[in-house]
Order: structure tokens, then sequence, then C-alpha cells
């Protein structure tokens, strides 16, 4: 099965906190994405997103800067690794996606659920005023 790596850049009108909290707190996850949340920053702990239609283990946080997870996929022999790292700016933050290993077969879903509905989510849900 061949893999392929998504990665994107997105500049949020946030404080890093704020978008940490969005990746990590089960009740802000709820909030901008209108779906129950399974979520914990305790490294090793799985995660559920979505009614569960994302799925995965949390592998390393480091707060208000980093998330790294491992995303499910079916039967996958290598593990699709997502870091998001996220970096202060001036009155905003730029938020930096690496996601590895995502099936071919599952990429364009994967890039375009990024771009428009889990990033760009987070971006609506904190300038939307």
């Amino acid at each position: 099965m061949s893999v392929k790596d998504f990665k994107t850049r997105m500049k949020i009108k946030a404080e890093a906190q704020d978008i940490y909290a969005a990746l990590t707190n089960p009740f802000t996850i709820e909030l901008w994405s209108g779906y129950k949340a399974e979520m914990s920053t305790a490294p090793g702990s799985e995660f559920s997103l979505w009614d569960g239609d994302i799925a995965g283990k949390n592998l390393e946080f480091e707060e208000n800067k980093k998330v790294v997870q491992q995303w499910y996929f079916g039967e996958q022999e290598e593990a699709s690794i997502v870091t998001i790292k996220i970096f202060e700016e001036t009155n905003r933050c730029q938020v930096e996606l690496l996601h590895t290993n995502i099936p071919e077969a599952d990429y364009n879903e994967i890039s375009e659920g990024w771009t428009n509905y889990y990033l760009g989510a987070i971006k609506e849900f904190f300038e939307q005023n």
C-alpha cells in the first residue's frame, strides 16, 4: 500500500494556549467541531473525534507548542503520525501540520479535512468576530 505525507501551515488570530486547548481539550473540541470528543493530554492515551471517524493514540504533548498523535487507518503497517506545532507571532499564531504515512486512498479526504474541517474550523471558531 502506498502512502503520502501532507504538510500545511495556517495563520490563526488566537493565542497559543487557546489553539492548544482547541487541539487537546474535549470541551473546546466539541465547541468548534460540533461533535463529542474523547481527548486527554496523557501520552499513550487513545482519542476519538467526530463520533469515532478519527481515532488514534496521543504520543507527545508540549503545552501550548506541540501535539504529536498516531492516527489509525485500518490494518496499516507504518504508523501514520500527526505533528502539530504552534508558533506565536504578533497578534496571532502560525500552526504547522505534518501528517505522515497517509494511505493514498485516503489522502484527498484527509488533506481536505485538515484544511477545511479541522484547522479551518479552528481558525473560523476564533476569527468569527
